[in-house]
């Protein structure tokens, strides 16, 4: 259990890391509409900027995404199976869908970085356009860190079949409310209305 929660904690610091692209982002798309509306100077650097910071984002997102269970799902009809039901399907998913296409996107995707590197490929949007394969980078390295979340996900799955409840994750909490006594309750109620009224 140690080792899924340690996982998580990557997951979640590395987007917690990401995360500040998006104010980088409002910085540079705000900076570009001033220069371009108010000062009639348009950079040449913002749009290039401006997607690999979106991109950046939204890839490096998704293992934190995962190990916090935010990804939309259609589970409209297993939500009603039984726990260890709602285990065995997952598990089956992962092997047959999810590890299938992470592990192809790492593979290829750091193909399509290292021939970027090699080039020392340069962005063809702009003239002067920056570099392009540390963007590229961004490929297999959501890859890994989605690959290694799975694992995560994978143990937890296991863990679920054997003991017939999910374990816990970064960040769930324990219901505290205190049941209410229904008995004391209406006997509460009947003793303030047996009381002589002013």
């Amino acid at each position: 259990m140690r080792v899924i929660l340690f996982i998580d904690q990557i997951s979640t610091w590395s987007g917690k890391l990401f995360a500040w692209a998006i104010l980088i982002l409002t910085f540079v798309v705000s900076y570009e509409v001033f220069m371009r509306y108010v000062m009639g100077a348009p950079t040449t650097w913002a749009y290039d900027t401006s997607y690999m910071l979106y991109g950046t984002l939204f890839m490096m997102s998704g293992a934190y995404a995962l190990a916090h269970n935010a990804h939309v799902r259609a589970d409209v009809v297993s939500r009603y199976f039984p726990t260890r039901v709602q285990a065995g399907l997952e598990l089956a998913l992962y092997l047959v869908f999810f590890y299938p296409g992470i592990l192809a996107l790492l593979f290829y995707g750091w193909d399509f970085f290292a021939i970027s590197y090699r080039q020392n490929e340069h962005s063809s949007y702009t003239p002067g356009g920056p570099p392009i394969w540390p963007y590229k980078f961004v490929i297999p390295a959501c890859a890994a860190l989605l690959a290694l979340q799975g694992l995560a996900e994978v143990s937890r799955c296991v863990l679920c079949l054997r003991h017939g409840k999910w374990p816990r994750r970064l960040g769930d909490v324990e219901e505290i409310a205190i049941p209410i006594n229904k008995e004391a309750e209406v006997k509460a109620a009947q003793e303030q209305s047996k009381e002589p009224r002013p």
